[in-house]
């Protein structure tokens, strides 16, 4: 299967409206969550999965960070923004997002910024090394 590198998101199909909680202090499952609990959960899942390396996943899932270690910062701040919104925008709850902001600190970027969903807004974030 050839990996997709349109410009037009990929699109999950319809998410669930409950789904099982994740402790991620713990490792471990129990209860389950909906609206803004269950979409916070499901960017930060998104980004902790690099796209097309892992069976289990469909091809439209998870993040393409990988090839951006080791690259220039003037290359890597835009590349990031896009791939991370491409990335969370496959699930069909996520509307949108904004509030990008970047630190370089030594050898890594951080982003945060806010994943505009249909239940309210979520702060994220994600580091990468240069």
């Amino acid at each position: 299967m050839i990996p997709y590198s349109g410009n037009t998101p990929l699109y999950l199909g319809r998410m669930p409206e409950e789904t099982f909680g994740l402790d991620f202090s713990k490792n471990r499952i129990g209860g389950s969550l909906s609206g803004l609990e269950a979409a916070e959960q499901a960017v930060r899942l998104i980004l902790s999965v690099e796209r097309y390396s892992h069976i289990i996943y469909s091809y439209n899932y998870g993040t393409e960070l990988s090839s951006l270690i080791g690259q220039p910062a003037s290359l890597v701040l835009p590349e990031l923004k896009r791939r991370v919104t491409e990335a969370v925008m496959c699930d069909d709850r996520v509307t949108g997002t904004s509030d990008f902001e970047f630190e370089t600190r030594g050898n890594a970027v951080s982003m945060s910024f806010t994943v505009n969903t249909v239940y309210g807004d979520v702060a994220a974030g994600t580091e990468i090394g240069l």
